[in-house]
């Protein structure tokens, strides 16, 4: 007879949870680091490069970070998920743009191509994005599940992140990149931590279950 448990079904969760935290990671480095050399060289090609890809290792780390709350964050939380995402998505496909392509332009074709609805489209881009990200944090603070000062981060530092990057590069933009990436850095190391174990009693890591509120 087949036993009434099966782990199957859970590892998923946790596989996605594991790998979510690991692209969050990632993506923060991505953030932080090119933004920490540029400080002292500037912009750079290689360093624009890095900070293109950053939004789509954000991507998985975003789905994660949901799976992990999304009991405790209930409906609230499903709507800033789905908010966050197409705004990630958005903002994601303008800083491509911007970091691969209109870094090797010159300030004069970009004023000359750069027309039409393409700059309020990029504003509703950022707009939509910092609205997410305001809303996911704040699912994520009232969630109880993660640490509460990286989800305040998410929810005050990543929409400010959004309108300053347009900016020219200065101390304080490269220090908002900073701080962006020390909160993903932060969050994906507590959702790494707090991934279920596929026990057959539906214990947590630790012991804990899936939502079990955050120690730190």
């Amino acid at each position: 007879m087949s036993s009434p448990f099966n782990p199957a079904p859970a590892l998923a969760p946790v596989r996605l949870i594991r790998l979510g935290a690991l692209s969050g990671t990632l993506a923060g480095l991505l953030i932080a680091l090119p933004a920490l050399v540029e400080a002292f060289t500037g912009e750079t090609t290689a360093t624009s490069l890095l900070l293109a890809l950053a939004p789509a290792f954000a991507l998985p780390f975003l789905t994660a970070l949901h799976q992990r709350q999304r009991t405790a964050s209930g409906r609230f939380g499903e709507t800033a998920y789905v908010v966050n995402l197409i705004g990630l998505g958005l903002f994601g496909g303008a800083a491509f743009a911007a970091n691969v392509v209109l870094f090797h332009l010159d300030d004069h074709t970009i004023d000359t191509e750069l027309t039409g609805p393409t700059l309020p489209t990029l504003a509703a881009c950022a707009v939509v994005f910092a609205v997410g990200c305001a809303l996911f944090g704040a699912a994520t603070i009232r969630a109880h599940t993660l640490p509460r000062v990286p989800a305040w981060g998410y929810a005050v530092v990543l929409p400010l992140f959004a309108f300053v990057t347009a900016l020219p590069d200065s101390v304080l933009t490269s220090a908002l990149h900073i701080a962006v990436g020390t909160v993903l850095v932060w969050l994906s190391t507590a959702l790494w931590q707090s991934a279920p174990t596929a026990s057959p009693g539906g214990a947590g890591f630790g012991g804990h279950g899936t939502d079990q509120p955050a120690t730190r």
